[in-house]
């Protein structure tokens, strides 16, 4: 009464790894990113594309951040020679002191906080399960930035 059928399913291996293509053996094993229903062309063309835009514009947005705060100082500076401000250097440099003294006091402890290192370990993940298109990217960001 009621015996129990156990049964199992055998798993060729051999066979399951000659239909995985070569980056998600060595990369990331279990990995299921969406990227992956693209080919390698088009994962590298994507990639690169994004990360072409991305480096273009960090670079003209860089340099007009550069000229705002470099133009700033020059500004001060002249502003400062010909009297029209007065500007406290003791008070701003007792203020970096200041600054410095708490960054050594946050960067003096070698653990990372738990919050910090989930995010990292979630970017390695996102990095490993898509290889391809961060190569696509980085390469693409580098033509950007020279361009």
């Amino acid at each position: 009464a009621g015996a129990k059928d156990d049964t199992f399913n055998v798993l060729d291996l051999a066979e399951y790894t000659k239909n995985r293509p070569w980056w998600r053996k060595m990369f990331a094993p279990s990995s299921g990113s969406s990227a992956e229903k693209y080919n390698v062309a088009t994962q590298l063309v994507i990639g690169g594309v994004t990360g072409w835009c991305t480096g273009f514009l960090f670079q003209k947005v860089g340099k007009l951040a550069a000229t705002a705060v470099g133009g700033g100082f020059f500004l001060l500076q002249i502003a400062n020679h010909t009297g029209y401000i007065k500007v406290d250097w003791n008070l701003i440099q007792r203020d970096m002191n200041k600054a410095k003294q708490q960054l050594k006091f946050h960067t003096s402890g070698d653990k990372m906080p738990a919050e910090v290192k989930s995010r990292v370990d979630e970017v390695v993940i996102f990095l490993k399960k898509n290889a391809i298109l961060t190569g696509g990217f980085a390469g693409g960001f580098l033509f950007g930035m020279a361009s």
